[in-house]
C-alpha cells in the first residue's frame, strides 16, 4: 500500500490578512505569508488525504480506447492519461504531433497515469481510424460539428458482446480531421450555455468518457451517419 502523506494546515497570523493554505504544496516549507511576510503557524491537527481504492463496478463493461489527433499540449495529453486511468480506458492512440510520454512534461500532469496505461504512437490518425473500423470499433467523435449532437443523448450501451468503442479527441485549435468525421459512425459534443464555443480538450475529455461509460442502459447503436 502506498504510504500516506501527512499534511497540516498553515495561517498566517497577521488578523488583517489570514491566508490560509496547507503545507506540502511545494519543495519548500513556509515559514512566512507569501501575502504580507508575517509568521505563518500550524493551524489545526495534521490530516492525511488517503488514495481511495478502485471500485470494481465502476469499470467499464464495454471496452473504449481514445485516439488523440494532432494535440499540441503535453500538460493536456498528461490529463487526459489521468482521467483515462480514473474512467478505466483501456488503451491510447497517439497520432500525428501528439505527445507521448516520452515527453518528461506529460508526467506533470499524468502524475504515473503515463506509464500505467498502454498506448501507441501512429503518424496517420485516418489510417488508425480506418484500420480500427476494419477491426469492429464504433468511432465516435467528440467535435462540435453542424452534424453533431449532445454527448448527454448518446446512449454507449454496454452489452460485451457490441463491439469496443474509439473516442476520438482532436486538436485544441482546429479540431478532429474532416476526413475522421466523415468515417465516424457517431459525432457527439457538449452544449455550451455561455459566450465560449468550446471546453479545454482535456476537460471535454473528461466530461465525455464519463457519460459514455454512465450511460450504460442495453439499446441498439444510433448512429449518426
Amino acid at each position: 500500500m502506498t504510504p500516506l502523506t501527512e499534511f497540516v494546515m498553515l495561517q498566517c497570523e497577521n488578523e488583517s490578512c489570514r491566508f490560509r493554505c496547507p503545507s506540502n504544496l511545494s519543495h519548500r516549507e513556509l515559514d512566512r505569508c507569501p501575502i504580507c511576510g508575517s509568521s505563518i503557524s500550524v493551524f489545526g491537527a495534521p490530516f492525511t488525504n488517503p488514495e481511495v481504492p478502485s471500485l470494481s463496478e465502476a469499470k467499464p463493461v464495454r471496452p473504449l480506447e481514445v485516439l488523440l489527433d494532432n494535440l499540441r499540449s503535453t500538460l493536456n495529453v498528461g490529463s487526459i492519461f489521468r482521467t483515462s486511468d480514473g474512467a478505466g480506458v483501456r488503451k491510447i492512440h497517439l497520432c500525428g504531433t501528439t505527445p507521448t510520454p516520452d515527453h518528461p512534461k506529460i508526467a506533470k500532469t499524468g502524475l504515473g497515469a503515463e506509464i500505467k496505461i498502454p498506448w501507441e504512437y501512429h503518424r496517420n490518425g485516418l489510417d488508425m481510424v480506418s484500420h480500427a473500423r476494419s477491426q469492429g470499433f464504433e468511432v465516435v467523435s467528440l467535435e462540435a460539428a453542424p452534424e453533431s449532437r449532445s454527448i448527454f443523448s448518446y446512449t454507449a450501451a454496454s452489452d460485451p458482446s457490441l463491439p469496443p468503442i474509439l473516442l476520438v479527441i482532436g486538436n485544441e485549435i482546429t479540431g478532429i480531421d474532416p476526413e475522421i468525421l466523415a468515417v465516424s459512425d457517431t459525432i457527439l459534443s457538449i452544449p455550451m450555455r455561455g459566450v465560449k464555443s468550446s471546453l479545454n480538450v482535456a476537460v471535454a475529455f473528461g466530461i465525455a468518457v464519463y457519460t459514455l461509460f454512465t450511460n450504460t442502459a442495453i439499446l441498439s447503436k444510433v448512429s449518426t451517419r
